[in-house]
């Protein structure tokens, strides 16, 4: 038989928020419920408790919520505008994304730069973005590690 599902309660206790946070997050697209009980119950994937780990964790790091939507939700739930294509590309014929990696080494340089030449004053405001940064790195690279297993929409 299929895996065990759970009911928005249970859910939300599972994953350490309160049941108006599990429903908030479905109604923006964010989590699908896997099926219905006769008593029109929604029941959740057990893997939806690490979807929403994700999430806060992407909250945290100060991610807005309509970002986290953008990336994470149910296709059908996206606007037009978001349902474009997957990777566009930039005027020069490279992926956005390439783009996107590219400006994020200038930024590294940049700050690693900044280390050198700045007052130890401003060293712990350097230090705590670097933080936040390898933050949203590692979450990121988890997600993307994690897409198979979190029933992601692709």
């Amino acid at each position: 038989m299929g895996e065990h599902l759970l009911r928005i309660g249970e859910l939300a206790a599972r994953a350490g928020v309160s049941a108006r946070t599990v429903d908030f997050y479905t109604g923006l697209g964010l989590l699908t419920p896997g099926e219905r009980t006769v008593g029109n119950f929604r029941l959740y994937h057990a893997s939806d408790v690490q979807r929403i780990a994700a999430i806060r964790r992407l909250e945290a790091h100060g991610m807005r919520l309509r970002d986290i939507c953008s990336a994470l939700a149910d296709p059908s739930v996206r606007n037009e505008q978001s349902v474009q294509e997957t990777e566009p590309e930039g005027e020069d014929g490279t992926s956005e994304l390439a783009q996107l990696l590219d400006a994020l080494e200038h930024d590294l340089r940049t700050l690693r730069a900044m280390v050198d030449e700045t007052a130890p004053q401003a060293h712990h405001l350097l230090t705590n973005l670097t933080v936040r940064a390898q933050g949203l790195i590692t979450t990121a690279l988890a997600l993307t590690g994690d897409l198979s297993h979190l029933h992601l929409p692709i």
